[in-house]
């Protein structure tokens, strides 16, 4: 499937920079047509419909915390129907709750594994959101990600969080090729460079090569294209820069 939503945003972008209708107001006039939000924002979740629908943003995926995903499972379903997801995603495990071995690894997928099937039942996809813990090598030379994806569990890939495991992301696009319905989009600054915004940079003032991993995203089956930064020090900027740059790569895919 081609990719369908080139320029959607993670409002985890912009959560240090209220108010969020300002935002997503300010985001649809740049030109993004959706938005992926998170756990934060799910307390009034017809009141945040309401205020994407006014600027015509849609929200096909959001991330959800692991503990409401199982422990409130029917709130979960109510917050992705009432926005209109087609995708819900786990983000994150904690670092006192990941495990230390292969074992407790393909424990943790089975979790996942079984949460997943209660929303493909409800007609959703689910997906893990990587960060770069699930690349580093176990005990016996296995990574995380390979016993979370189980049978039933997409990828969101975050591939600057791949490359931050100093890990080539490359090579797992193309194995999971046709399992990568989203991919988070974001940059690394060049080392020792933006210090202040832990890092990271906009899309294309970085040193991931774009080009060539936006091809491979699509390539891989990718369907939803999100720019994400974990600290920007403006969040217009980076969602200016970002769209500019997430548009000219979508028109030469």
């Amino acid at each position: 499937m081609a990719i369908s939503t080139p320029t959607s945003f993670q409002l985890y972008s912009a959560r240090k920079f209220p108010p969020l209708a300002d935002r997503v107001k300010e985001l649809a006039e740049i030109g993004y047509t959706a938005v992926e939000p998170f756990g934060g924002l799910y307390g009034d979740a017809a009141g945040l419909r309401a205020m994407l629908d006014a600027v015509g943003l849609a929200a096909p995926s959001g991330h959800f915390g692991l503990d409401m995903l199982e422990q409130d499972f029917d709130g979960a379903l109510a917050v992705a129907r009432t926005l209109g997801m087609r995708f819900v995603v786990c983000p994150y495990l904690m670092p006192e709750e990941r495990p230390a071995d292969a074992a407790g690894w393909k424990a943790f997928g089975a979790r996942l594994q079984a949460v997943a099937a209660r929303f493909d039942k409800a007609g959703l996809a689910f997906a893990w959101h990587n960060h770069d813990f699930e690349f580093r090598p176990l005990p016996d030379g296995s990574v995380p990600i390979e016993h979370i994806l189980v049978e039933g569990v997409a990828w969101e890939a975050d591939l600057a969080w791949v490359a931050r495991a100093a890990v080539d992301p490359l090579p797992w696009l193309q194995r999971y090729a046709g399992r990568v319905p989203l991919v988070h989009v974001k940059d690394i600054a060049p080392a020792g460079e933006k210090a202040d915004e832990d890092g990271w940079a906009d899309v294309g003032e970085g040193v991931l090569p774009w080009a060539a991993l936006w091809r491979a995203a699509e390539a891989a089956g990718a369907e939803i294209m999100v720019a994400e930064h974990d600290n920007p020090s403006d969040a217009e900027r980076f969602a200016r820069v970002s769209y500019a740059t997430m548009s000219k790569l979508n028109g030469k895919a």
